[in-house]
């Protein structure tokens, strides 16, 4: 697989691949293309890299966190935080390891 593969454009929904996972960790790649989320409560610790594009994160405080291509981020679990918003040219793609 190529981290930068994308099939077919319109993506109506996220994209979401299972790179690996075990009983302590799970790898995502997710592809965005102008989704958005509700909010996640996640038991998880979650460690983002945004591989391309932008992406704006709100979180439950109403810090919002800005990601640009590059930039790396880590969510303590059951910290609330949603998806406000993502590019669509060029596409979100995200690398996300939850442990």
């Amino acid at each position: 697989m190529n981290i930068y593969e994308i099939p077919g454009f319109p993506i109506d929904e996220e994209l979401i691949s299972v790179l690996e996972q075990n009983e302590r960790v799970r790898i995502e790649r997710i592809v965005s293309t102008g989704q958005k989320s509700d909010w996640y409560d996640q038991a998880e610790t979650e460690f983002v890299i945004l591989l391309e594009g932008r992406a704006r994160l709100v979180f439950e405080d109403d810090n919002t966190i800005t990601l640009e291509k590059g930039d790396t981020l880590i969510i303590p679990p059951h910290q609330k935080h949603r998806v406000a918003d993502t590019s669509v040219d060029p596409p979100c793609i995200w690398l996300c390891v939850f442990y």
